[in-house]
C-alpha cells in the first residue's frame, strides 16, 4: 500500500489547474464558481424534463456527476481541432500513469468498459487474429474466477468477451479451480467485506499461478488514496469510474495496471473496426475531459471536502430529527460509495407517513429532490449537491416530516 508521505509527495508535485490548489479551494463561492456556467438555452426545460437535486449519489439513472467547468473547457477545446485518436490515447494514458505512480493507463468507456477491454486484451494479448475472433472464444482460454459474493449484475462485463464465470467461496476452491482455460482473477472491491479471501491473498493466488488479476473499483473514489492503493498491491489490472467521485465525463473511466495488458486492451477500441468494443468509443473530447478532471481531482483539499461534506449531513440530520419522533444515523460506507451519509427513519405512529410516501413528496416537490431507500429509510448523501442545496434538502424534509 502505498505511504501517506508518498501520496502527498505524488499530490503535493502536479500541477495547478487553473489556480485552483490550496485550502480555500472548497468553499461554496469556489465550488459554485467552478461549476459549469448554464448555456443560454434551457434543453432540459425545452424537452420537458424535470431536473433535480441530488441528494441520492453517484447513479448512472440520475445521470452521475456534473464536471467543475475547467473539465467542460476541457471537452469544449477537443471539439476545436483534429488529432490521431491512438497518439491521444498514448499521450494521456502515459500522463495518467505518470500522475498514478503505476505503470500505464487508458481511459475507458466507464469502469463497465474497463472490464470488458481489459479481460479482452488478457484472452487475445496483441494477436490480432484473436482479437477478431472475440466473442468466440474457442481455443481461448476463456474462464474467469471470481468469488461467489462478488458476482453481480455488472460482471455482464466480462461475459462479453465470450467468458465463462468461474465461482469460488474460498481460497483453497479458487485455486483449486485454476486450469489451463483460466485467463484471469476478477475481485469486485465494493463487496471486499463479503467475500473469504482478501486483497493480498488473491493477488498472492494470481502470481503464484502466473494468472493477471483483475479489481473492479468503479465507485470507490474516494478516498483519494485509492487511485494508487490497489496497483501498489500488486493487481494487474484496475478500474474505476471517471464520473463519480472523481467527476470527469459520465461515459469515461480509467484502466489502470500493466502496461503489455492495456495495450492489448487497446487493440479491442476504436479506431480498429473488428472489435468487440467497437461501440466503446471514447473520443477526444472525453478522453481531454478525463485528464483533466483526474489533474483537478488530486489537486483538491480532500479534508476540506470531507468536513464540507459531514457538516452538510449533520445539518439535515439535525433538522429532521427536530421532529418528534424522527432518528438519524449517519454512517460511512467502508468501501464503494465511501462519504458521509445518513439513513432516516421514525415512529410512523407520530409520523404518519411512510419512507416511501416521504421520497415521492421529495422527488414531486419544487425543487425536485431525488433520495434513496427502501420500505424502512430514507438515505442521503451530500456530495453530489451544489453547497447550499443542503439547507434546502434539510428544510423540505423537516417539512414533510412535520406535516405527517
Amino acid at each position: 500500500m502505498i505511504s501517506r508521505r508518498k501520496l502527498l509527495k505524488t499530490l503535493s508535485s502536479l500541477p495547478v489547474i487553473g489556480g485552483l490548489a490550496g485550502a480555500g479551494l472548497l468553499t461554496p463561492q469556489t465550488i459554485g464558481a467552478n461549476m459549469a456556467k448554464p448555456v443560454s438555452r434551457n434543453l432540459f426545460k425545452e424537452l420537458g424534463l424535470r431536473t433535480f437535486i441530488n441528494a441520492a449519489g453517484t447513479y448512472t439513472s440520475m445521470t452521475g456527476s456534473t464536471m467543475p467547468k475547467e473539465v467542460v473547457e476541457a471537452i469544449k477545446f477537443g471539439t476545436t481541432e483534429y488529432v490521431d485518436l491512438d497518439q491521444l490515447h498514448d499521450k494521456v494514458g502515459e500522463r495518467i500513469a505518470e500522475l498514478l505512480d503505476c505503470e500505464y493507463a487508458t481511459v475507458s468507456s466507464g469502469a463497465f468498459g474497463a472490464m470488458t477491454i481489459g479481460l479482452a486484451g488478457v484472452i487475445c494479448g496483441m494477436d490480432q487474429k484473436k482479437v477478431a475472433q472475440l466473442p468466440d472464444t474457442t481455443g481461448l482460454k476463456n474462464e474467469v474466477i471470481l468469488q461467489e459474493a462478488h458476482d453481480i449484475g455488472y460482471t455482464h462485463a466480462l461475459l462479453n468477451t465470450g467468458a465463462k464465470l468461474v465461482k469460488v467461496k474460498t481460497a483453497k476452491e479458487l485455486e483449486k479451480k485454476i486450469n489451463d482455460k483460466t485467463a484471469m482473477l476478477w475481485f469486485l472491491n465494493a463487496n471486499t467485506d463479503q467475500g473469504e479471501v482478501g486483497y493480498e491473498e488473491f493477488v498472492a493466488i494470481g502470481k503464484k499461478h502466473g494468472i493477471p488479476t483483475f479489481i473492479d473499483c468503479a465507485a470507490d473514489v474516494p478516498p483519494v488514496e485509492n487511485l494508487f492503493k490497489f496497483t501498489k498491491l500488486g493487481f494487474d489490472l484496475v478500474a474505476f469510474s471517471g464520473g463519480k467521485g472523481i467527476r470527469g465525463p459520465q461515459s469515461a473511466g480509467l484502466l489502470l495496471g500493466r502496461k503489455d495488458l492495456i495495450k492489448a486492451a487497446r487493440l479491442h477500441t476504436p479506431p480498429r473496426g473488428t472489435t468487440i468494443a467497437r461501440g466503446m468509443k471514447v473520443n477526444k473530447e472525453e478522453v481531454l475531459g478525463m485528464l483533466v478532471a483526474l489533474e483537478l481531482y488530486l489537486n483538491k483539499d480532500h479534508k476540506k471536502e470531507w468536513e464540507m461534506w459531514e457538516n452538510q449531513i449533520q445539518l439535515i440530520s439535525d433538522s429532521a430529527t427536530s421532529v418528534d419522533g424522527v432518528e438519524s444515523e449517519i454512517h460511512v460506507p467502508p468501501h464503494a460509495n465511501h462519504v458521509p451519509s445518513l439513513r432516516i427513519k421514525w415512529d410512523q405512529n407520530k409520523v404518519k407517513i411512510t419512507p416511501e410516501e416521504a421520497r415521492k413528496k421529495l422527488k414531486e416537490g419544487h425543487p425536485s429532490i431525488a433520495t434513496v431507500g427502501n420500505k424502512e429509510t430514507i438515505g442521503i448523501t451530500t456530495w453530489m449537491m451544489v453547497p447550499g442545496q443542503e439547507r434546502i434538502v434539510a428544510e423540505r424534509l423537516k417539512e414533510i416530516l412535520a406535516n405527517a
